[in-house]
């Protein structure tokens, strides 16, 4: 690894579109519930996102840690509080890493158990596109129909022209009104107390450890090897790579952030195949985050949800097609309680089913 050439093409900006699903919802939350300055979180997220394609030269997600996310939008955390839990995240990941934790974790874990992660990320994505779909069916039929037609198109890449189209059905609606105007504007040092570093474990952190280890780095190291067969990124690395992330972003006003499987197939299914993608995603959202600040939460806010919609179901749907590698018996009972348990309480309880019965 290391080696492999970074690619600037119409495919890698579609790619690097390609976890847009996820990260348009959370993103709004932490900005308009939490308070959070979009100036820090675009472009500590930006960073993260050059970074990790510059080190793996692989497409390397980078994406909201969704427990942490969701109780901090639900209880209306403090910004200092979100920051406060991406340093204990950092913390955390690097103990893991360094003591090789991780890597005793990922030789326990079955490969069915992996997929049966998988498998449950993709039948949330897809529960939660068809609730953003249902804002208009319609176009999130036409969404859905431009995948399918322009997905291997060099030319007009399918993520590509969805963003398009969002962005001039935005500008029908009157989307783009009210825009703040263009100012630059660089991301300011914050502080958080130790105190709130341990809240933030207490509230969510501790939850979200089992389900980073599942999906974001058991699951993502194993995607890589069967994208790219010939590329080997090991469970200890990748957990170096959260610790680091998570202890630098909060300095400027970043929030808790992890690789994911789920990211990583939508910007494999949108066309990215090198780190191209990562500094492309990279670099939009440092721009945004530098000079759009003001705007950064209309602008996600009044992008049509529909279209996100499609493009999250189609994400989910080929997570899901992953199930057709595990072979009947007893690979597919793990599998199904893996599945069965995460989508009943949540995927660190599946994940821990899925042990229990493999052993």
């Amino acid at each position: 690894m290391g080696k492999r050439p970074i690619q600037f093409s119409l495919q890698e900006l579609s790619g690097s579109m390609g976890d847009f699903g996820t990260l348009l919802p959370l993103a709004i939350g932490y900005i308009v519930v939490c308070g959070l300055d979009p100036a820090g979180f675009l472009v500590m997220m930006g960073v993260a996102n050059i970074v990790s394609g510059l080190v793996y030269r692989l497409p390397m997600p980078i994406e909201p840690m969704k427990a942490l996310a969701v109780v901090a939008i639900a209880q209306h955390w403090s910004p200092s509080m979100v920051h406060a839990s991406a340093f204990a995240m950092g913390l955390v990941w690097i103990v893991l890493a360094a003591t090789g934790a991780i890597s005793w974790v990922a030789r326990l874990t079955p490969t069915a158990v992996v997929m049966g992660i998988q498998v449950t990320l993709g039948i949330l994505l897809a529960a939660e596109a068809l609730r953003l779909a249902s804002a208009s069916w319609a176009l999130a039929a036409a969404g859905v129909a431009v995948v399918i037609v322009l997905r291997q198109n060099k030319y007009a890449p399918a993520a590509l022209v969805l963003v398009g189209g969002g962005l001039v059905v935005m500008a029908f609606s009157g989307g783009f009104q009210g825009l703040a105007p263009i100012e630059f504007r660089l991301p300011g040092l914050v502080s958080f107390t130790a105190s709130e570093v341990w809240q933030s474990m207490l509230a969510g952190g501790f939850a979200q450890v089992p389900l980073t280890a599942a999906n974001a780095v058991i699951a993502t190291s194993a995607l890589i090897t069967s994208y790219w067969p010939e590329e080997r990124v090991g469970t200890r690395k990748l957990a170096f790579s959260h610790g680091i992330m998570n202890l630098a972003s909060p300095i400027f006003g970043g929030m808790p952030m992890c690789h994911g499987a789920g990211g990583l197939v939508g910007q494999y299914f949108y066309g990215a195949r090198s780190a191209g993608a990562n500094i492309i995603e990279g670099t939009i959202e440092v721009a945004l985050g530098l000079f759009f600040a003001g705007s950064v939460a209309t602008l996600f806010a009044g992008f049509p949800q529909g279209i996100v919609g499609a493009m999250m179901f189609m994400v989910g749907l080929e997570l899901v097609k992953f199930a057709r590698h595990v072979r009947a018996g007893r690979e597919l009972v793990v599998l199904a309680v893996t599945v069965a348990v995460a989508l009943l309480t949540n995927m660190a309880f599946g994940f821990l089913a899925g042990i229990a019965v493999h052993r």
